[in-house]
């Protein structure tokens, strides 16, 4: 039953899409709005889908993939032509971007990707990687080769959370002296954070550092640093850029991160949606955009 009311929905959707007359839409969905960094991401690609002449609405998924799939069939049935994506899952959305691409809907991901090489249009993403490369080299040196840490990861089912955890182990796990005593998730999410944190520091309270997939958790880790009493004795390392952690580095708070560029990313989104309703077909399916690391060093070149 609940396929057959989508059939219909379906059809009804393929019967309203815009016309050549009037504006076309751009669905914007988000995985989550509970985090200033996300919500970046999802204002600058509706501002740059409105800029470039399109309608464009902002969903949140909240985390949650079975939200993200009403809030396909909702963009699908609605007659929107293009979707600006922000995955929840890199497994789980793949079925969402598929029905899309089936509907005729281009989709377009940004920073987050699912795991498949040919059902979006263009994925843009950033170098995940290599800029954990960079943080693992720093991280290396800032400890001295040597001592006990954890470290936070964020969501399971993001390819992000593995290919920065990949990229600072690359560097790290050459070095036998440091020591990773707790590896646990918190979901890129602050409180979280800030709850494993606690929990990892009553088991392991003799830890000097830790390392975070995200600067939310990054955050919420150097809360709970700050009510045990050791925040000066472990140094907090993050990634994304996120403007308090960019403060906290300033004021010698947080050790280092890397810097994500949300906003280009989603303009870029938006503007191959842009192409292709030119009529343009030939996008790159992965567009690597670099990052950079920020740390107590460099810091004033980003202020």
């Amino acid at each position: 039953m609940k396929n057959y009311l989508f059939l219909i929905l379906l059809l009804l959707g393929c019967q309203t899409k815009t016309t050549d007359n009037s504006p076309k839409k751009v669905a914007v969905i988000i995985s989550t709005l509970n985090n200033p960094w996300f919500v970046v991401l999802a204002e600058a690609a509706a501002a740059k889908a409105k800029e470039l002449g399109y309608e464009a609405k902002i969903f949140d998924s909240q985390n949650n993939t079975a939200l993200e799939t009403d809030h396909f069939d909702n963009a699908i049935a609605s007659g929107y032509d293009a979707v600006l994506f922000n995955p929840t899952d890199a497994d789980g959305s793949v079925v969402n971007v598929k029905k899309a691409k089936e509907a005729g809907v281009a989709v377009f991901c940004i920073d987050r990707e699912v795991n498949s090489a040919d059902a979006a249009t263009s994925q843009i993403l950033s170098d995940n990687y290599s800029g954990c490369v960079s943080i693992g080299k720093y991280f290396v040196e800032t400890m001295n080769k040597k001592g006990k840490y954890v470290e936070l990861l964020g969501l399971v089912g993001d390819n992000n959370t593995w290919n920065r955890s990949k990229g600072f182990h690359s560097v790290v796990d050459k070095f036998p002296e440091l020591k990773m005593v707790a590896q646990q998730s918190a979901d890129f999410d602050r409180n979280k954070g800030l709850e494993v944190m606690e929990s990892i520091l009553q088991a392991h309270p003799d830890i000097t550092a830790v390392f975070c997939g995200n600067d939310a958790m990054a955050m919420g880790a150097f809360q709970a640093l700050i009510s045990s009493g050791k925040a000066n004795q472990v140094k907090v390392f993050g990634f994304d850029g996120a403007d308090d952690v960019l403060s906290s580095i300033k004021s010698k708070k947080i050790s280092a991160t890397c810097l994500q560029f949300p906003k280009l990313m989603a303009q870029t989104a938006a503007i191959f949606a842009d192409e292709y309703f030119n009529g343009k077909r030939d996008f790159p399916k992965k567009m690597p955009v670099a990052v950079e690391l920020v740390s107590q060093k460099n810091i004033a070149d980003y202020e």
